[in-house]
């Protein structure tokens, strides 16, 4: 199990360049935006503009700081504010961000779809991280996984099913996973 700190990531420039996210997690190692299978990040929403497009790549956002974003799609908008759950849509959508009162951070977690999926959820105070889990997340400063210590947007990587917090934590599971790729997610 490895854990990162929100500070700790390597930095990268958003695909379209309009901004900066926190790569946390990828595979195989290495990959960049075209050639990745999965990857696990953070992004620091700071003003309105465009999202990057991902062809072949299923994605959730799930809102981690910040009072929240508005959603524009061709067809409809949804709005992440604080207490809001997971949010999944297809890479290649066209997707425009408004940022309800000032800066946000969101958990960003991507999958090539044919190759993996993967599922984000809430887990309450308590709860065991179900199967698959690879990547625990903190949404409170002054939590605890286990014998982790953890502030808002911290992140456990590893093998972490069953594992439990005191406080409310976003779970990442991927399926169609190697036996391996879990553990690499750990190096």
């Amino acid at each position: 199990m490895r854990l990162i700190r929100r500070g700790q990531a390597r930095v990268v420039a958003w695909k379209n360049g309009g901004g900066l996210t926190y790569e946390l997690a990828a595979s195989p190692e290495g990959a960049g935006f075209e050639d990745f299978d999965w990857r696990l990040s953070m992004a620091e929403v700071a003003s309105d503009g465009p999202f990057s497009i991902f062809p072949g790549v299923d994605r959730t956002l799930t809102l981690l700081d910040g009072a929240g974003i508005a959603l524009d799609f061709s067809e409809r908008a949804v709005t992440l504010a604080p207490g809001s759950g997971p949010f999944a849509f297809p890479g290649e959508a066209a997707v425009t961000g408004r940022l309800l009162d000032g800066p946000i951070l969101d958990l960003n977690v991507m999958t090539r779809r044919g190759r993996l999926a993967h599922h984000v959820r809430l887990l309450r105070a308590g709860e065991a991280a179900p199967a698959g889990t690879m990547a625990l997340v903190s949404r409170r400063d002054g939590a605890r996984a286990g014998e982790a210590m953890l502030n808002r947007a911290d992140c456990l990587i590893g093998a972490l099913a069953g594992l439990r917090g005191n406080s409310e934590m976003i779970a990442v599971t991927l399926d169609g996973v190697g036996a391996g790729l879990a553990s690499r997610a750990q190096e």
